[in-house]
């Protein structure tokens, strides 16, 4: 059984822990690591995965002030060894260690932090492991591969007090701050809708057949708590995206950034949806790939508010491409790239509002600045908001997961009297037979149910409810298990 987790409850335990960080001012991490940073103190940092995101990772490092980057972690020794080499050539990576095994990072309790940009396989474990050894954590998006092990990842921060700061750089930005600061405050109306996209051109993935992995690969270290036997070159280093076991799809990949943006606009004192579900399908490509290339996901929250996503990643002449998001108010009126339209008009006017409230530096900057004061709440993209906002892609892709077949139509959808929905869903129909070229004949759409999830428990309950919830937390393989909640 999972315990249950009330939704007060967790943001008062956050408020309290880092109410207790910010007493003990300047103590990174806690007994574990017994480093107090010092203004004057250089911050170190190992930064686990270093192809793609582990270089951005590098850089912005670099470009902050007294720190050092004391480890790089891989498990491939050819992209570790080239890597490690530019570092050590540049002044903050002088004394850098390469290693494969992040635990032996762990150990070290001259380390601060890690900052983790590995498949999402392995983000909450590694998150998990880094609270315990009181080393505070950057984490790519997104949090988690599943709901579950989010949990305990938010458990481990609450227990351990560490910094937690989520890998969606836009949590960062004063402007959408104050965009979403003046829709909670009623500046545009009741916010209705709030629709993110992730529509980027992707390609096929093509097949590769199961082979041994290549010498320079630990593969064991690789694919850590994934429950997976067999390798295959699609996996690395970047199509483990579109498999289930590594990867969310682009949902919870790309589009993780704009669904936490869309969730970010709602009232505040929201945290899960009651309702979700999706349907789309993996067009055209005949590849060796199980997430989808194109989606519609729907969740309706208790407050009446809902988060529309669209993920739309098959390329054509024409295509839009759309990494964005738009809000719709009760009234009729709507925001889109910047222009706000009054209910009833096409007429649009740039829409002006004062900076929010975030935490300056930047994403690096930031974190930097939350591990010197050893202040949780100063992460841009706590641990909370980073689990709420995953659920919410995690439910989509479930959905998605437990569907059915239909004929590739505008009739496909099952939105009940959501009519909203079915408008939006028939725009991307539109957009995939029309622009796309998607035919009629020999295509089908997989439609996912409507599931109910109890956001006290963090479980599913009504119809498809055992078949969701054995969706909730993934197994993991001997040696590499997360934690039950209750005793991280």
């Amino acid at each position: 059984m999972k315990p249950t987790f009330s939704s007060a409850v967790n943001r008062r335990r956050f408020l309290q822990g880092t109410s207790a960080a910010g007493a003990t001012i300047l103590l990174s991490g806690t007994q574990a690591s017994g480093r107090v940073i010092g203004a004057n103190d250089r911050l170190r940092v190992a930064v686990i995965g270093v192809n793609g995101r582990g270089q951005a990772h590098i850089s912005g490092y670099q470009s902050q002030d007294n720190v050092e980057l004391a480890y790089l972690v891989d498990p491939d020794s050819r992209t570790l060894g080239n890597v490690l080499q530019k570092v050590k050539g540049s002044p903050v990576g002088k004394s850098c260690v390469g290693v494969a095994d992040i635990r032996k990072v762990l150990d070290d309790k001259t380390v601060d932090a890690i900052s983790i940009a590995t498949p999402n396989h392995w983000h909450s474990l590694m998150t998990i492991w880094g609270a315990q050894a009181g080393k505070h954590v950057y984490v790519e998006k997104p949090l988690s591969h599943d709901i579950a092990e989010g949990r305990v990842a938010v458990e481990a921060q609450q227990k351990y007090g560490v910094v937690v700061q989520h890998g969606t750089q836009s949590r960062s930005s004063s402007s959408i701050a104050g965009l979403h600061e003046a829709i909670q405050a009623g500046k545009f109306g009741r916010l209705k809708i709030s629709y993110g996209y992730c529509c980027k051109p992707r390609s096929g993935i093509g097949f590769k057949p199961d082979s041994n992995p290549p010498a320079n690969l630990d593969w064991d270290l690789w694919r850590g708590p994934a429950d997976i036997d067999q390798f295959h070159a699609n996996f690395v280093h970047y199509n483990w995206h579109w498999f289930w076991k590594t990867g969310n799809g682009d949902l919870n990949n790309q589009g993780t950034h704009q669904l936490d943006i869309a969730r970010w606009a709602l009232d505040p004192d929201v945290t899960h949806p009651t309702r979700v579900m999706a349907l789309g399908g993996r067009f055209k490509w005949d590849d060796q790939g199980e997430t989808p290339n194109t989606m519609m996901g729907v969740a309706e929250y208790p407050n009446g508010q809902s988060v529309f996503f669209n993920v739309r990643n098959v390329n054509y002449k024409g295509y839009q491409h759309q990494v964005e998001n738009e809000y719709y108010f009760e009234d009729g009126g709507r925001i889109v790239r910047g222009m706000y339209y009054p209910a009833g008009s096409s007429e649009g006017e740039k829409v002006s509002v004062p900076a929010g409230k975030v935490t300056p530096g930047g994403n690096w900057g930031s974190f930097v600045a939350a591990c010197r004061a050893g202040r949780p709440e100063m992460a841009n993209g706590n641990v909370l908001e980073a689990h709420y906002g995953c659920v919410l892609g995690h439910l989509m892709n479930n959905s998605y997961r437990l569907g059915t077949t239909a004929p590739f139509n505008v009739k496909a959808g099952r939105f009940g009297d959501n009519r909203d929905a079915a408008e939006h869903f028939a725009k991307l129909h539109s957009v995939m037979s029309d622009g796309v070229g998607v035919p009629e004949d020999g295509n089908q759409y997989t439609v996912g149910p409507w599931l109910t999830f109890d956001g006290a428990s963090e479980t599913h309950v009504g119809d498809r409810a055992a078949d969701a919830n054995r969706l909730l937390k993934d197994d993991n393989r001997a040696g590499f298990e997360v934690p039950d909640a209750a005793k991280v």
